[in-house]
């Protein structure tokens, strides 16, 4: 038999770089994809923005590809992108969500799209350079594990994931940390050796999530009322697209002390606020199920549970409360559960699945 051959998805950034001078060292067959996913960014956003989307991606990726030795290619997920991500994005926000369109991409762009066009050109795999890993487990059911770097973990973001496109992944750097990864690049001589990270939304440059949704929803967002807990109202806020649970800077009203957004009401146009405290709680509501270490969840499971990219995760007992819908409760209240997120749940280093926060 050949060697196997592996699709690169190849960002511009060090990790994906790297990831595919691993693979070349496993013996793989390596070629670099760059998927141009929006593109019309400005010449002087290019360095600035550092991103894994932009113009300016597609060259860094290109040049590591040619330092490699590999071939590259650039595949156009445009329509995909706008679809199944900026779409989603806008449409969240104004029901009064916060969405988290790194997942929707992950699972619907680098991973659907991505592994169908790949299979058109007779690949075994795809690759990207995420920090995690992924393993078999004794059911035979694919799993994500949480990466050597705990400081750089990506599982979350990843764990919608379906069994085909795990069993189909290759994380390689998943066994490395950030400054080990940097370190091999330097070695290899990659000019994007010690290129920034990409920024969160990348296709959102300025962080104005709302003036992006205004402009391309073309759609003005109406100002309402702030309302305190109680239902009284207390001032205006500036359109629902700026706030989300849990915020308490830039709300423009003044109120002799710290007050955070409780909850986002789309059918009345109203934010309303309360005390600090306001927005600990100890249940919450997820749908749109993936298990991922189990093909699904009978009766209660105890897991670790994180409810944003960054939290650090909380201990909870989860049961099925529907055919796709689960309740999940915290031994001690976690702070700004935020519908349109995701909950992830973890058993030890696996991800045991997750949902969307309601």
């Amino acid at each position: 038999m050949g060697k196997k051959k592996v699709v690169v998805g190849m960002s511009g950034g060090v990790d994906s770089s790297v990831a595919a001078w691993l693979l070349l060292r496993q013996g793989y067959q390596v070629l670099g994809v760059t998927m141009q996913i929006w593109q019309d960014e400005a010449l002087e956003q290019m360095e600035e923005n550092g991103g894994c989307c932009g113009l300016s991606a597609v060259e860094d990726a290109r040049q590591a590809a040619s330092h490699l030795g590999i071939m590259h290619y650039v595949m156009n997920f445009k329509k995909d992108f706008k679809e199944k991500v900026i779409d989603y994005f806008m449409d969240e926000y104004l029901c009064g969500r916060t969405p988290n369109p790194c997942i929707a991409c992950n699972r619907y762009i680098k991973w659907e799209s991505l592994l169908k066009r790949s299979s058109d050109i007779g690949a075994d795999y795809i690759a990207t350079g995420h920090y995690a890993r992924i393993e078999q487990l004794a059911n035979g059911r694919y799993a994500l594990r949480k990466s050597a770097s705990s400081a750089k973990d990506q599982t979350y973001a990843l764990y919608n994931l379906t069994q085909e496109q795990l069993s189909r992944t290759l994380f390689p750097a998943g066994d490395y940390t950030k400054e080990e990864i940097r370190a091999f690049a330097e070695e290899l001589g990659l000019r994007t050796a010690h290129k920034p990270d990409s920024q969160e939304i990348c296709f959102v440059p300025d962080k104005d999530y709302a003036r992006f949704i205004e402009e391309h929803a073309h759609v003005k967002i109406p100002e309402g009322n702030f309302v305190w807990t109680d239902g009284t109202v207390i001032g205006r806020h500036r359109g629902i697209t700026h706030y989300t649970i849990g915020q308490r800077k830039g709300l423009g009203i003044a109120m002799g002390r710290p007050v955070v957004v409780t909850r986002i009401c789309p059918e009345k146009n109203e934010v309303m606020l309360g005390e600090a405290d306001a927005v600990f709680s100890r249940t919450l509501r997820a749908n749109r199920l993936n298990w991922m270490s189990v093909e699904r969840l009978d009766g209660e499971g105890r897991f670790l549970a994180k409810i944003r990219y960054n939290h650090a995760g909380a201990m909870c007992t989860v049961r099925m409360t529907g055919e796709d819908e689960a309740e999940c409760i915290f031994d001690e209240p976690v702070r700004a559960v935020t519908p349109g997120q995701a909950v992830v749940f973890y058993d030890g280093d696996y991800v045991a699945g997750g949902g969307t926060i309601l």
